[in-house]
């Protein structure tokens, strides 16, 4: 019996979202529902189906890019474990805590900078989660608002570059416009902006209601003179831009490919470990245990993204959704939404490594059918993506901060707390639609010749 794609294009998404609720493996679910679609749609051809996932892997194996993975996660633990965040955080507290909110400031300071030497949400929340959140409740700091913010800042690290999830957005298209470098360079005034919208709504919130945010008392901001503070910030501070240096300075430079830099990211961690003397046998058999099952997860999805997206492509699925967004007529800028709308509600069921496996391949080719820039549009659909760590039922930022939250934290009083950096994440790509040179000019300043 023959089915037509469009009938196969709907059970194949259905079949995928019955199988995730049912709480099935994620990469298992994916992969399990390609080959049972595949084999429906290629008459039971058996040997065919596996020798096309056969070349699809081998084809996987061979990407240069992905070899950034494992490095860029190696060096996120490494710098977990060298307590770079602790030292910035305790210097801005003082510099900071006398300001109305300021200690919810450092606490995006420190997340944003965080974020730019790592890719790693786990690491920012928690790290957060146990050093600010005590120290933001001591102060009489509302609960909604220090999950808020440690949650919204902490999801930072996806974003702004280095990004696994760019390394693997550029693995998955092939194109020279989505490359790591161009995503890189095209990923920072984004992340700026969220950061900026995050410190801005905790300064105006914090002087319209104080209570909810107050200063550190007068005399424990008076310990230090201002060239006390001025030292500690730049001893604390100067270490994790030297390594953003390291990184993003050689790939903006066109000095090192992203996979080289993060070589040199990962030595720049090791390095930095040592000089705070923070490296010892058991560090490093972690940080390395960590990194491969955690680089083993991603490319395990990876494949299993491969193989739904060759089967999806090969039964004619892209045709179809393709035909719905363009050949129906629709106002592009109403596709545009749609799709950010259908990655949004993924969003709060689904790994983020899942999405992009599953829509890039569909979602891209129809936005330059469109007329969008695929390195705007893709830069945008990881802003969006980013809200996938906040929304409920399972935003893993939240998870992550309930589990070294202090005690006294429900995850009602979390739901709350992201409910507004969520509105500020979707602000956020409306002003990347509105002024999409926030992500096209510095690819093209940097990478245009």
């Amino acid at each position: 019996m023959h089915f037509s794609p469009e009938f196969l294009t709907v059970a194949m998404f259905i079949g995928l979202m019955v199988s995730i609720t049912l709480g099935h493996q994620l990469a298992y679910t994916i992969a399990g529902v390609a080959t049972v679609i595949g084999l429906i749609d290629n008459g039971f051809n058996v040997t065919g189906l596996f020798n096309l996932y056969a070349n699809d892997v081998w084809g996987l194996m061979n990407n240069y890019t992905l070899v950034a993975v494992p490095l860029f996660i190696f060096m996120a633990q490494l710098l977990d474990q060298s307590k770079v965040s602790e030292g910035l955080f305790e210097s801005l507290y003082v510099v900071l805590g006398k300001v109305k909110g300021g200690l919810g400031l450092a606490v995006v300071v420190v997340c944003t900078v965080f974020a730019a030497t790592t890719g790693i949400i786990g690491a920012s929340v928690v790290a957060m989660g146990l050093l600010a959140a005590p120290a933001l409740m001591s102060k009489g700091y509302q609960k909604e608002l220090t999950s808020g913010i440690i949650c919204a800042s902490g999801t930072l690290g996806i974003l702004i570059p280095p990004s696994i999830m760019m390394v693997v957005f550029a693995g998955l298209t092939g194109m020279k416009a989505t490359s790591v470098g161009n995503l890189f360079a095209g990923a920072i005034f984004p992340g700026l902006v969220l950061s900026g919208l995050y410190f801005l709504y905790i300064i105006v919130l914090c002087n319209v209601n104080p209570k909810i945010g107050p200063p550190i008392p007068a005399e424990e901001a008076a310990k230090y003179t201002a060239a006390q503070k001025w030292g500690m910030t730049l001893k604390s501070l100067l270490p994790p831009l030297a390594l953003i240096l390291m990184v993003m300075g050689t790939i903006l430079g066109g000095i090192a490919t992203a996979t080289e830099a993060a070589g040199m990211g990962a030595l720049g961690a090791f390095i930095l470990a040592v000089f705070n003397r923070a490296i010892t046998w058991k560090v490093i058999r972690d940080a390395s245990a960590a990194t491969m099952k955690t680089t083993s997860m991603v490319m395990l999805l990876f494949i299993a993204g491969t193989f739904f997206s060759t089967v999806f492509l090969s039964m004619g699925g892209g045709d179809v959704v393709a035909d719905l967004f363009v050949g129906s007529g629709m106002n592009r800028w109403l596709a545009l939404a749609i799709m950010m709308l259908i990655i949004f509600i993924l969003g709060m069921f689904i790994d983020w490594t899942a999405i992009l496996l599953v829509t890039v391949p569909i979602f891209l080719p129809i936005a330059s059918q469109l007329g969008f820039d695929p390195l705007w549009f893709a830069i945008l659909m990881c802003v969006n993506l980013q809200t996938s760590f906040l929304t409920p039922p399972f935003g893993y930022a939240l998870f992550y901060f309930k589990g070294v939250a202090p005690k006294g934290y429900t995850m009602m009083h979390v739901y709350k707390g992201i409910v507004p950096f969520v509105g500020l994440q979707v602000i956020g790509m409306i002003l990347i639609c509105v002024f999409p040179a926030l992500a096209t000019w510095l690819p093209a300043f940097f990478f245009s010749k």
